[in-house]
């Protein structure tokens, strides 16, 4: 019997700080936690998959981007140095530990503080970052009774105690007897967790009726690792990160199995747990394959391997023979595990078989065998020996359960965790079905005969040779053919297959955008330059926008001086109106050049969206400045005009024709 605790799980601060990171992951904002988000490595694992990985300090954000502060929280100092910096931040700090911040700031000048808690732990850093004065912490009564000597030399200072969120509740205790008998200024703040404190009682009280405890989370959380010992006081504890880790517990001896889990352990992975604790328990206390196969053996061939030949085939069978007076068959389903698959297309008569004996009937003189079973001994090797080895196996996902897949390879079936399955956990598993595959074997188990596998072992190390591949041949100049990965406000991360690269906003395009969802999307394929490489750094600049495509260029090309042409108005100015000659080019048309008469402000005359025509008196390609003109087209008008009745005059002369000479 297996039961969960109920409060087993992810607290309101920590599902705070994790929804926050994961909102940032979806949305392709650049972003890096500033540490662990919290004490468990798959979310830590799954968000720098997503491209949030943690930095240790912050001139590791040597990029901008925004950062992340984790559920324990961080000195103020820490805020003060983001501030200086200018990036974006991310306050994930969980509310708790923030009033204990507000509690330490305000306190600490005129108070000692006490606090409850392990030094080393991030929370209680960050508490300590807090603190205007003198301070003292303990994890124990051992380190309780130093502080107490310390004491001593603050007695005109009141002092003020609090805890470290996840502290141990029974410890806290312990503490405030003792110093409410020595401390006659003592200020308490009881500022454990309501969550933590519900979640050790409840361990405590399983523990105390269970015959063993699983423990599941972080080997760094703190809050974990005080569930793991207050629970072995009454039970063995085992504390375990996944499900993976319960291959190698004996559990089969327990009758009832209590688990729970530490506040940054993910619902999904206590899940997983307990699905995977179900199969153990009821595997061990099963007979093993050998044990049964051995049973089911009547005679001298138990287990024994042949050489037989094909003597007859039928639909869901066929006829071998063994050499001896029975008369041998194998099932289509000992055959093959394909339940499509047709007897002639395997074998024909005549064909020499190694085959394993399963069931012996000597009163009807038939033996049945078994290929598939003889191939899986033989394929069960050599998945065994690919764990030693690190050999790539190939397979086919034949089914997707939950937690993750499996793979057949050699006639053995490998489970894949969701976790080891793809690149990123965000990947539709339904994608791999029916799919080949390659992967490396983790983990096995020979007396369980099951194996663990990972296919992201394998992209890694391939996506790891393109890296190696492409830095190796890369430079300025060359093009490449990459998939938009993610946008952001100030440009588009592209994937070069393995390597990311960006193109900043002003790369994008040869006109203004204010995004560069105006000109790509995720997903898109597209062509693209390298401008520089940063080799050291790992960090490449692209450029997307050709020199053909360069305005200036067709504004040269085919808009020379004189040219007459339709603008759009976009800007109006106390000293002239703007036009949009082509995208990207601008020209000013002066107030002077807007009419032939004097005018008091060009919107006397024109409009912002107004098309006007326009002749082209002046491009200065360096400068970037085009000038235009209204005025210089209704001179020109004017000019025709007065021409016009001269020419008429002229062709209105009527010449008649006088007496001729003769």
């Amino acid at each position: 019997m297996i039961t969960v605790a109920k409060t087993a799980g992810f607290c309101f601060g920590v599902k705070r700080a994790v929804d926050l990171a994961f909102e940032m992951a979806q949305e392709g904002q650049p972003a890096c936690t500033f540490g662990e988000l919290i004490h468990n490595p798959q979310i830590v694992e799954e968000l720098r998959e997503m491209g949030i990985p943690p930095i240790h300090s912050l001139e590791e954000n040597t990029d901008g981007r925004c950062v992340i502060i984790r559920s324990h929280g961080v000195p103020k100092s820490t805020y003060e140095t983001l501030e200086r910096m200018g990036c974006p931040v991310i306050d994930a700090t969980c509310p708790f530990v923030e009033k204990i911040h507000r509690i330490v700031w305000k306190l600490s000048e005129d108070h000692v503080i006490l606090i409850a808690g392990d030094i080393n732990h991030p929370e209680v850093q960050g508490i300590i970052g807090f603190c205007q004065g003198p301070f003292l912490t303990f994890k124990d009564q051992a380190e309780l009774d130093k502080c107490l000597e310390k004491l001593g030399n603050y007695e005109k200072k009141s002092i003020a105690l609090v805890a470290q969120t996840t502290f141990s509740t029974i410890v806290w205790k312990k503490s405030v007897e003792k110093l409410k008998k020595v401390c006659t200024k003592l200020k308490i703040f009881d500022t454990i967790c309501i969550a933590t404190e519900k979640r050790q009682q409840e361990a405590l009280e399983l523990s105390r009726c269970c015959d063993a405890m699983i423990v599941v989370g972080g080997r760094h959380s703190s809050n974990t690792a005080k569930l793991a010992q207050l629970c072995q006081v009454n039970c063995p504890t085992f504390l375990v990160e996944g499900p993976e880790e319960l291959y190698n517990l004996k559990l089969g001896g327990y009758n009832k199995i209590g688990v729970t889990a530490g506040a940054s352990t993910p619902a999904r992975i206590i899940k997983e747990v307990h699905k995977t604790m179900s199969e153990i328990v009821k595997d061990q206390e099963e007979l093993s394959f050998e044990e049964m196969l051995e049973q089911s053996f009547k005679t001298i061939y138990n287990r024994e391997k042949v050489t037989a030949v094909v003597t007859g085939l039928a639909p869901n069978e066929i006829s071998v023979d063994i050499g001896t007076k029975h008369a041998g068959y194998v099932p289509l389903s000992e055959l093959t595990d394909d339940p499509t698959a047709k007897v002639e297309d395997l074998v024909k008569v005549g064909d020499e078989l190694e085959l394993l004996v399963v069931r012996v009937n000597d009163v009807e003189g038939t033996v049945m065998l078994s290929k598939k079973r003889l191939d899986a001994a033989a394929g069960f090797e050599k998945v065994m020996g690919a764990a030693d080895t690190d050999e790539i196996l190939e397979g086919t996902v034949v089914e997707v359960i939950k937690g993750g897949v499996l793979a057949l390879t050699n006639g053995v079936r490998v489970f894949i965790p969701a976790s080891q399955a793809t690149m990123s956990r965000g990947d539709n598993l339904e994608d791999l079905l029916k799919k080949k595959v390659q992967f490396k074997i983790l983990e096995v188990n020979r007396q369980r005969k099951r194996a663990v596998g990972s296919i992201r072992a394998v992209l890694r190390e391939q996506r790891k040779e393109l890296e190696d591949q492409f830095w190796s041949q890369v430079e300025v100049g060359q093009t490449y053919t990459g998939v938009v990965k993610s946008l952001t406000s100030y440009g588009a991360f592209v994937n070069l297959g393995g390597v990311d690269g960006m193109i900043h906003i002003s790369e994008l395009s040869w006109s203004r955008i204010k995004h560069p969802s105006e000109v790509v999307n995720v997903g898109d394929t597209v062509d693209v330059y390298i401008r520089d490489v940063d080799k050291e750094n790992k960090k490449i600049s692209l450029g997307y926008k050709k020199a053909e495509d360069n305005p200036w260029t067709i504004m040269e090309r085919d808009y020379p001086v004189g040219t007459v042409c339709k603008v759009k108005i976009v800007s109006m100015t106390p000293f002239g109106a703007f036009a949009q000659v082509i995208p990207g080019v601008d020209g000013l048309i002066h107030i002077s050049q807007i009419s032939n008469e004097r005018i008091n402000k060009p919107s006397d005359v024109l409009s912002v969206g107004q098309e006007v025509d326009v002749k082209i008196t002046e491009v200065d390609t360096e400068k970037k400045r085009v000038s235009l003109s209204i005025r210089a087209l209704l001179e020109d008008a004017a000019k025709e005009e007065e021409a016009a009745p001269a020419e008429s005059a002229e062709s209105d002369v009527v010449y008649e024709a006088g007496p001729s000479a003769e």
